[in-house]
C-alpha cells in the first residue's frame, strides 16, 4: 500500500508540472536569448474548385535571432531569400531578382509569427498583440494558439509547437486561407550573437525598394 500511495503521489506531482504550451513559451521567453537552428517550411494553397489535391511547395535555411527584436531568414532552396530585422529595418533580399525591399521594421513585425518568437520578451508584452491560450497536445509537442487583436491583418492564427520544451513548430494560417508550417532542428540555443551580427548591407547593384 505504501509502494502504491508513493507512485499515485509520484504521478500526481508528474501532472501538476507538466507544462502547456502558454508555460513553454513562458519558460523559452524568459530562459533563451538567442538561438540558431535549421528549419523547413511547407505552404499549402487552398484548393481551387478544379483540384482534388491542394498545392504546396517546400522550402528550407536557417534561422537565428537575437532577443529583442533582430532575427535573419536565409531560405536556401528551392530559391535564395533572405529576410533581416536589424532592430530598426526588416529587409528582404531576393537574390534572383537582385532585389531588395526594406521597411519600418516597427510598422511590419507587430502581430507576426517572428514577434512571437524573436521579438517578445514576456507574455505581458505579447499579450498586447495577440490573444493566446493553450491547445491540445499532438505529434508529440505542446502547442499554443495566438490569435492578432487586430483583426485586419493577413495573419488570421498562428500555433506554436514546444517539444520537450523546444521550439519545433510554427503553423501559420492567414486570411487568404493559406496555411505555412515551419518545423525547426538542430537549435543552437543560446548561441554567442551579437547584434552587429544582424546588420545588412544591399548587395552592389541591387535596386532597392521602399514600399
Amino acid at each position: 500500500m505504501k509502494k502504491l500511495l508513493t507512485s499515485l503521489l509520484v504521478c500526481l506531482g508528474s501532472v501538476a508540472v507538466h507544462a502547456d504550451g502558454l508555460q513553454d513559451l513562458e519558460k523559452f521567453l524568459r530562459e533563451v536569448d538567442s538561438g540558431k537552428s535549421s528549419f523547413t517550411q511547407v505552404v499549402t494553397s487552398p484548393k481551387r474548385a478544379n483540384e482534388t489535391v491542394a498545392r504546396s511547395k517546400t522550402s528550407s535555411g536557417t534561422f537565428e535571432f537575437l532577443r529583442p527584436n533582430r532575427f535573419r531568414f536565409v531560405y536556401a532552396k528551392p530559391f535564395e531569400q533572405t529576410i533581416v530585422a536589424d532592430g530598426q529595418t526588416l529587409w528582404l533580399h531576393d537574390v534572383d531578382l537582385n532585389q531588395v525591399t526594406s521597411r519600418s521594421q516597427k510598422d511590419a513585425l507587430g502581430s507576426t509569427p517572428a514577434a512571437l518568437i524573436a521579438a517578445g520578451t514576456d507574455l505581458k508584452g505579447l499579450s498586447d498583440a495577440f490573444e493566446m491560450k493553450a491547445a491540445p497536445a499532438r505529434d508529440g509537442m505542446e502547442w499554443l494558439e495566438a490569435r492578432p487583436k487586430d483583426r485586419n491583418g493577413q495573419l488570421q492564427v498562428v500555433r506554436v509547437g514546444f517539444r520537450q520544451g523546444q521550439l519545433s513548430a510554427l503553423d501559420i494560417e492567414d486570411s487568404l486561407g493559406q496555411r505555412s508550417v515551419l518545423t525547426f532542428s538542430n537549435w543552437q540555443v543560446n548561441a554567442p550573437l551579437k547584434a552587429g551580427d544582424f546588420r545588412f548591407q544591399p548587395p552592389a547593384g541591387a535596386a532597392v525598394i521602399k514600399p
